[in-house]
């Protein structure tokens, strides 16, 4: 079976930065469809971090939320022109999330209804994750949360971090169809 367009951009970018890319494929559809169910079309801003492809940008767009109102964070070069051609009305951010800081824009008051993030949390050390986790969490608007996927059972931030800034995580489903088959937790203040 060939490899679509996105699978070899994927494949060739993790194989160029697989700490990271973090994965070898783009996200399945039944992966979107977890991580974005708790989207509403007027809910306001969502923020995702690490679209690489637009695997969940297209399903977040298929809930009705207006592509000027979602936020994408990439750092790969590769796929910010391709998400710059895909979805030209979307804020596009290239950037390393890891040096998100609390308190500084873009992130500061941004009152997103999500942050749905692909980053792969495992990889990063806990100065990294206390920053991309924290600014998330800032970004967002009373009772909303920030959903994460991992390829493991457990929650990769930190138990340490999400003591320290008071937040619960909350498995939400799974994805056996997903090339490694995949949790989605769904992280909110306590």
């Amino acid at each position: 079976m060939p490899l679509t367009t996105d699978q070899t951009i994927f494949f060739k970018s993790w194989l160029r930065r697989p700490m990271t890319i973090g994965a070898v494929a783009p996200s399945s559809s039944a992966l979107a469809r977890i991580i974005t169910r708790d989207i509403q079309p007027d809910g306001g801003p969502v923020i995702e971090l690490g679209p690489g492809t637009g695997a969940f940008t297209r399903c977040i767009l298929s809930k009705g939320v207006r592509e000027s109102d979602i936020t994408l964070v990439e750092n790969s070069p590769e796929f910010t022109e391709l998400l710059r051609q895909r979805f030209p009305a979307a804020h596009l951010l290239e950037m390393d999330v890891t040096r998100m800081r609390r308190g500084e824009d873009p992130w500061k008051n941004m009152q997103a209804q999500a942050v749905i993030s692909g980053l792969p949390l495992l990889t990063m050390g806990a100065r990294a994750q206390w920053n991309v986790v924290g600014a998330c969490m800032q970004s967002l608007r009373a009772g909303s949360a920030l959903y994460q996927f991992t390829y493991l059972t457990k929650c990769p931030i930190a138990p340490a971090i999400l003591n320290r800034m008071g937040l619960r995580a909350e498995r939400i489903g799974s994805s056996l169809f997903n090339l490694p088959p995949a949790s989605v937790f769904r992280i909110t203040r306590i």
